[in-house]
């Protein structure tokens, strides 16, 4: 049985103290990747690396039903301004475990044993998914080209995020 493509509503963040939107390479990766595997580009920020604000961000994108997805870039590494898997974790209501797991071995393939030096991490609130990656734009490329294009893709199987996206939230609705 054949599946047609559905597109899925994703907001990106990226997160930094150095850049701005003019040289913000890793969100221009994600965003052209994203639209021309038939995505819309639902929303698009730029932070500080600062905890409550990334954490803020995240939640209102949640609560917005024209959302389904949100990828942030930057502030996963191991410096002291490097809060933005801190501020995902504070929103979390379920960890996708794997999904850094994963990252780490498409990364090893990559980059070697440079790879344990970053906190990919996925997870899911509100009905919505959310994904942090570093803020390179190898990085975001490996991360969409090797998981988030196919798991994102309703035509993937065995299984992918989107046929389970509907009921992401249902825990909410059993009352």
């Amino acid at each position: 049985m054949d599946r047609d493509f559905l597109p899925v509503r994703i907001a990106i963040l990226t997160v930094s103290d150095t850049r701005d939107a003019s040289d913000d390479r890793s969100g221009d990766t994600l965003a052209e990747r994203l639209v021309a595997a038939g995505h819309v580009l639902a929303a698009r920020e730029m932070l500080r690396d600062d905890r409550a604000a990334i954490a803020e961000t995240l939640r209102i994108w949640c609560a917005d039903p024209e959302i389904d997805v949100v990828i942030s870039t930057g502030g996963t590494g191991l410096t002291g301004r490097d809060v933005t898997v801190e501020a995902h974790r504070d929103v979390y209501e379920k960890e996708i475990d794997a999904f850094g797991t994963v990252f780490t071995i498409v990364s090893m393939n990559k980059i070697g044993t440079s790879a344990v030096q970053s906190r990919a991490t996925g997870g899911v609130a509100k009905g919505t998914y959310l994904f942090a990656l570093p803020g390179s734009p190898s990085a975001c490329r490996d991360a969409w080209d090797e998981i988030l294009e196919r798991q994102l893709d309703y035509r993937h199987r065995p299984c992918n995020f989107v046929e389970i996206l509907p009921r992401l939230d249902e825990h909410l609705r059993r009352k």
